[in-house]
């Protein structure tokens, strides 16, 4: 039985080009061009980010039909305070409404939702909604929805950094304890694998301070749609294009007949 059928979905043509066995455990989404969505179709910019949030309702029931793990979207960035306040506090609000309405059927999907990121300045009443949000999910372990929230990679660096120096002057660890797997498990991520796949929408071809020390390994695939376009057959193509990569990790396969030699350059 192929997946589309298998899943119930009427695309089959693309569903049947992926391989159930290679699909991956966790994308991670930066949903870019909202505002540019409105603003080609003459409305105002809240328009886009309440057409994104529906793009994103069907990407995380795709993901989840496909055997994803864990989803991870950029949802409001450390930069994103230099919009206009009226964007900013429409873009607050919305996260208060749409977790209001949506947290119930989250949860009874066995999701568990994650929201990474410095959360400090947002108002009492949304923090306190996310907090309840996390709670009531936390024993869910269907599929992982992380919402970044005021979340930059350089400052979430920058912190872990700190912490470590903090721990290494109290004589909490030696500086020579301090590698790759203790700076993972000071991170917001800790405990959560890395993206194999990364998703940008827009065309932009940049990582705009996202998940830069998780990002190391990823595969990154632009797509020209703006976010409030984005569906779910331009996720099967992000699939599916995954899938045709030959993921090395910095290595290389071994070359037959081929032997490197000590050489000796010569004027």
């Amino acid at each position: 039985m192929s997946l589309g059928k298998m899943i119930g979905d009427k695309n089959n043509d693309l569903y049947m080009k992926i391989d159930k066995q290679k699909v991956p455990e966790h994308v991670a989404i930066i949903m870019d061009g909202n505002g540019r969505w409105a603003t080609k179709k003459g409305l105002p910019r809240s328009f886009g980010h309440k057409q994104g949030v529906n793009v994103l309702k069907e990407i995380i029931k795709v993901s989840k039909n496909l055997g994803c793990k864990v989803l991870t979207v950029y949802a409001f960035s450390t930069e994103n305070w230099t919009r206009p306040t009226k964007e900013v506090n429409f873009l607050i609000n919305l996260f208060s409404e749409v977790l209001k309405n949506e947290i119930k059927k989250i949860n009874e999907e066995s999701t568990k939702i994650k929201f990474i990121g410095n959360l400090t300045p947002f108002p009492e009443n949304l923090k306190k909604i996310i907090s309840s949000s996390e709670s009531l999910t936390k024993n869910n372990n269907e599929f992982l929805f992380n919402v970044c929230v005021n979340y930059g990679g350089r400052q979430e660096i920058v912190k872990v950094a700190k912490e470590l120096a903090l721990k290494s002057s109290s004589g909490k660890i030696k500086p020579s304890a301090i590698d790759e797997e203790l700076f993972n498990s000071e991170l917001l991520t800790r405990g959560i694998k890395d993206p194999e796949l990364l998703i940008r929408t827009s065309g932009e071809k940049r990582l705009s301070n996202f998940l830069l020390w998780q990002l190391a390994y990823s595969e990154i695939y632009i797509s020209d749609v703006l976010w409030p376009e984005f569906n779910e057959n331009e996720f099967l193509k992000a699939i599916i294009d995954y899938q045709s990569r030959n993921r090395r990790f910095g290595g290389i396969e071994s070359l037959p007949n081929e032997s490197f030699k000590d050489s000796q350059c010569s004027s």
